[in-house]
């Protein structure tokens, strides 16, 4: 999975202050600079200053503020079972691959059995992975050979049906009904950054499935990037804590 921040909004840290500021102050902070708008605001610099009223306005669940600014993340070979999960998340916008008008006709059947079509789960290949409500513990490598083998055959015999129902003429539409819930799609998503921390809060969590804390983890490094103020209080005061942030 390869996740790009596509399109941010411009210094979004100094949205959310000014926004803050904004319910405050009997001044209009559209007539004022945003160093007059931050200057009752503790701190030596105008970075310390934002650093001090952020950190207030998260641990006083002051979140509104975190609303304005916007990311947009484009995501390739997302699987469609990942992609049922974080389409639950109505706050977020999103555009998905379509396999009505996308045909994944033509594959090499060495290429999907290496996993270049479909998502392969650890527990496939890995004997001592353990995911949720699993029946048993770790296996022998006997056990986890045999359990790749009929994981690969069953992806491949899926896509090979698909490709002979495209060939007899079958539309992309109702082939696709064939083909594996891991199958890759990509997706372009959109979300504020209140939200980014629900889905934070939600999806990186220990108990997550394994490919949307993944998918998670690395939008949240992006967003470092992005909104490394709020992102680092995130990472270090709220992250992984029990009472999660509301959408």
């Amino acid at each position: 999975m390869d996740v790009t921040l596509l399109e941010a909004t411009d210094d979004p840290e100094r949205v959310i202050c000014t926004a803050a500021r904004n319910d405050y102050m009997g001044e209009f902070v559209g007539d004022q600079s945003f160093e007059e708008t931050m200057a009752s605001v503790d701190g030596d610099s105008l970075e310390e200053k934002q650093r001090t009223l952020i950190g207030h306005l998260l641990s006083h669940g002051h979140f509104g503020p975190f609303e304005h600014p916007q990311a947009t993340f484009a995501i390739e070979g997302m699987s469609r079972s990942c992609m049922a999960q974080i389409t639950r998340h109505r706050h977020v916008s999103f555009d998905v691959q379509s396999m009505r008008y996308v045909a994944f006709d033509e594959v090499d059947p060495e290429a999907v059995r290496a996993g270049e079509m479909v998502v392969v789960p650890p527990s496939a290949t890995d004997p001592d992975w353990v995911g949720r409500n699993q029946r048993s513990g770790s296996v022998d490598e006997a056990t986890i050979e045999k359990r790749e083998e009929v994981f690969r055959e069953s992806v491949s015999r899926s896509v090979e049906d698909y490709q002979r129902l495209l060939d007899l003429g079958m539309a992309p539409e109702d082939a696709r009904f064939v083909l594996p819930i891991g199958t890759k799609v990509n997706v372009v998503m959109s979300m504020n950054a209140r939200m980014l921390m629900h889905v934070a809060d939600m999806r990186a969590a220990a108990d997550a499935q394994w490919e949307i804390r993944e998918l998670t983890e690395r939008v949240l490094e992006l967003a470092a990037d992005w909104c490394p103020i709020t992102f680092d209080y995130y990472e270090e005061n709220m992250k992984g804590r029990k009472n999660r942030l509301a959408p």
